[in-house]
């Protein structure tokens, strides 16, 4: 994405991806981790896969950013190709980094992947892009897989069956905890409630069912929305574009 907001605040969400910005004018605020944070004209922003975040303009004036989504399966494949051997997923600690190397690399792979460069184009400037991020910013390994005891365990249901109408009594139950405490640990462990995760994976559902081409209302109706509406409503908030928008950039 690239884009310039003045007004638009993203809702509470995350990515099952590595997201990596730069942000080229303005002041973008936001939340993640339990932390406020700014990134100014030039600064690079690092979100590991499920990290919770937010986002808005810090004043009037607005923001400029660029951002690549990766999945952790390249990201792997990327680090293994420059090691000569499997790689551990990398940790990003700051989610904010001032560094001028890695704006230079983030900014001709974004670039190249709007531009039509070509394949071996794209390929050469993930690698650089990559490699530099992990050297530069990485401080530790990702912990693969959501995390032991109850929270993991209502995660791991609400993934079997996110399109299902889980109840709080269900969802404590598969815990082996009372729903208040499932509440708790739920949010500790992952940032959000339960629901709002659910709704998470219903949009991540919803995504892929656009990217091939499939009518927006259908898809809401497939993937637990009221209507198409209410679908657009919340994929704005958490994806800055409506269904339709997106529907047609994959279709490009």
């Amino acid at each position: 994405m690239h884009a310039h907001f003045e007004r638009h605040a993203y809702h509470r969400h995350s990515h099952e991806t590595y997201s990596f910005g730069v942000t080229e004018d303005g002041y973008q605020a936001f939340r993640c981790r339990g932390g406020a944070h700014t990134s100014a004209a030039g600064m690079v922003i690092a979100f590991n896969p499920d990290d919770p975040h937010d986002g808005r303009p810090a004043d009037a004036l607005g923001f400029t950013y660029r951002i690549v989504h990766i999945g952790p399966e390249l990201v792997a494949g990327v680090l293994a190709d420059i090691g000569g051997r499997p790689a551990g997923l990398p940790l990003f600690d700051a989610p904010v980094v001032g560094d001028p190397v890695l704006a230079r690399n983030l900014r001709a792979l974004h670039g190249a992947l709007l531009g039509g460069a070509t394949a071996l184009r794209r390929d050469e400037l993930l690698t650089a892009a990559v490699g530099a991020m992990v050297n530069r910013a990485a401080s530790g390994r990702l912990r693969v897989g959501p995390s032991s005891g109850a929270a993991a365990r209502a995660r791991r249901r609400l993934e079997e069956r996110c399109l299902d109408d889980i109840g709080a009594d269900e969802l404590a139950e598969a815990a082996g905890c009372s729903r208040f405490a499932l509440y708790r640990a739920f949010r500790r462990a992952y940032g959000m409630a339960p629901s709002d995760y659910q709704r998470q994976l219903r949009l991540r559902a919803a995504r892929v069912r656009l990217a091939r081409g499939e009518p927006i209302g259908e898809v809401a109706a497939a993937t637990g929305f009221a209507d198409q509406s209410h679908l657009t409503r919340w994929f704005v908030r958490c994806y800055a574009m409506t269904p339709g928008r997106f529907r047609a950039a994959c279709g490009d």
